[in-house]
């Protein structure tokens, strides 16, 4: 059977995003800090950047997307992120949750535009044929999928940085939820901690 895992980068301050995230900024001013460990070290937008990771990290990513078979965003993901220059890079089909399905790209890139967060889950796990989802993000994906007790696991990786600004992974949300560690991971440039949500 699928599990829903859901998973995103944050600052030890609980930001998502630096201030002025999307298709300019991307993460938004000073958020690529929080993919450091995805690309082994310090990056820019405007430098190129590859994927690099070091050991522990890699170990973390890997083990995590072992089981994916299917995964969902939000639109404002899909946006910030250039659409991943028009090919879906992850395991699987990814779901784009958004309220402008008409900008379907072609089949071949790997996306499918859904309306709403219920039917990209259903979707979602269909496609992955008893393989796990992945829900990335942004924010309030997480908290809806949270929120709707739709998640079996959590995956929070804390990157060393403090932005003060951006946008908040938790705001607003008034759930009291238990967790469970599963297992934590910890390079120089984040501390990736796997939860299972109690239920």
């Amino acid at each position: 059977m699928s599990k829903i895992i859901a998973s995103i980068s944050t600052s030890v301050d609980g930001y998502v995003t630096g201030p002025d995230d999307g298709p300019q900024y991307g993460l938004g001013r000073g958020g690529e800090r929080l993919h450091y460990w995805v690309m082994g070290g310090p990056w820019t937008y405007e430098g190129g950047h590859e994927f690099a990771m070091s050991r522990p990290d890699k170990q973390f990513y890997d083990e995590m997307v072992a089981t994916i078979g299917a995964g969902v965003v939000g639109r404002g993901m899909y946006d910030a992120a250039g659409a991943w220059g028009g090919k879906n890079p992850f395991p699987g089909p990814l779901y784009v949750v958004t309220h402008r399905v008409q900008d379907q790209p072609p089949a071949e890139a790997g996306f499918r535009f859904v309306a709403d967060l219920d039917s990209a889950l259903s979707q979602a796990v269909e496609a992955a044929n008893g393989g796990d989802v992945s829900v990335g993000g942004g924010a309030d994906v997480i908290r809806q999928a949270l929120g709707a007790g739709k998640v079996d696991e959590l995956i929070i990786s804390t990157a060393p940085v403090i932005l003060g600004a951006g946008k908040r992974l938790f705001e607003g949300f008034d759930q009291d939820i238990d967790l469970e560690v599963v297992k934590v991971y910890s390079s120089p440039y984040a501390t990736h901690a796997r939860y299972t949500v109690k239920k």
